[in-house]
């Protein structure tokens, strides 16, 4: 079937990156579905440029863990496992737990005003029905509280962690269900931070992550089982 995403140009962004935003939000979405082969020229063709940002897009989004690339067949989307799920949550859990004991000690007026802002803007960013912009709302949630905890070497591994992490954070931000459990939560990390209370702070955010792993688990195996 033929794809029926499109490049969205933006006069601000090389044009490696527009056709990197395009791939990735093709795949988040299911518009490229896990399994399916990313053939250079046709996706050229269909985004109307070189093959030269199309390779560099692959190559990003293997980093992503988006693609997998597959010896003497090629690129395509990487299947989403209850295995590579875990793997990359049981890694960010430890360091969220980290950062948001740090950010208890060390975070500013500024950055706890700024923190306060963030949970506001991904309320409001909930009304909207672009996943991609929600999941962005919730990412910059969480920076906020890396850049408190004044860590760089902590902060420069939750970066990388986080372009692995945000496929399974789509895929859990695309259950309405959970955004009330999500605003709630975050909630009570601010409030945590603003009074000091690590070990209050520690334990709503390892609930936080359990719960994104326990819903995406369900997710996949009820995907598993309709396969």
């Amino acid at each position: 079937m033929e794809p029926n995403f499109k490049v969205s140009m933006d006069e601000y962004l090389p044009l490696r990156d527009v056709v990197f935003k395009t791939l990735r939000q093709a795949i988040l979405r299911g518009e490229l579905k896990p399994g399916e082969r990313l053939m250079e020229i046709q996706l050229a063709n269909k985004l109307g440029v070189s093959r030269t940002p199309i390779r560099e897009a692959i190559r990003k989004l293997e980093l992503e863990g988006l693609v997998l690339m597959i010896p003497r067949k090629g690129a395509e989307v990487a299947e989403i496992t209850e295995k590579s799920l875990r793997d990359v949550l049981e890694v960010r859990k430890v360091l969220e737990e980290l950062s948001v004991e740090l950010a208890c000690d060390r975070i500013t007026e500024k950055q706890l005003e700024e923190l306060e802002h963030a949970a506001e803007e991904f309320e409001q960013i909930l009304k909207s029905d672009d996943i991609t912009e929600i999941a962005e709302a919730d990412v910059h949630f969480h920076d906020v509280i890396y850049k408190a905890a004044d860590n760089q070497r902590l902060m420069q591994l939750l970066n990388n962690l986080g372009e692995q992490m945000y496929r399974y954070r789509v895929e859990y931000l695309k259950n309405p269900d959970v955004h009330r459990k999500l605003l709630t939560e975050h909630e009570k990390i601010i409030r945590y931070i603003k009074n000091h209370e690590k070990e209050s702070a520690v334990k709503i955010m390892c609930e936080h992550i359990d719960n994104q792993v326990t819903a995406v688990s369900d997710v996949i195996r009820t995907k598993k089982g309709e396969g």
